[in-house]
């Protein structure tokens, strides 16, 4: 069973995870800049038994998904990591919805249906 979150426990939870999604962000950027690179770089060790540069990306790659499940432990589902969005499972008239939150934001202010997705958000209108 999912954990539902209040919007003052999700407000909250942000000063613990808005470090570790900061740290998975720039991770994420630092993979993307040398997207190019990484195919080269595999194709390259696969035939000579490996590459120094490629390990290092490798333990980046791992530390990032260590961040990722330290965060879905919580019961927060990461949603996009280009822009820090997450959201968190609440009740709103006993049915579930996603408080939603981007990384730019300093609280969480809106909150979407389950199945309406990022476009869908709406201002919360209450507290």
């Amino acid at each position: 069973m999912a954990k539902h979150y209040t919007l003052k426990e999700a407000n909250e939870t942000l000063e613990i995870v808005r470090p570790i999604l900061k740290e998975m962000m720039d991770i994420g950027d630092k993979i993307r800049a040398r997207q190019p690179e990484l195919w080269s770089m595999v194709q390259k060790s696969a035939g000579n038994g490996g590459n120094p540069e490629l390990s290092r990306l490798l333990v980046e790659f791992d530390h990032l998904d260590a961040l990722l499940h330290q965060i879905q432990d919580m019961g927060i589902e990461v949603k996009d990591l280009t822009i820090g969005l997450i959201d968190f499972v609440a009740l709103k008239d006993g049915r579930e919805i996603y408080l939603c939150w981007k990384y730019d934001e300093g609280k969480i202010q809106f909150w979407h249906e389950i199945e309406a997705g990022f476009q869908g958000r709406q201002w919360i209108d209450w507290e």
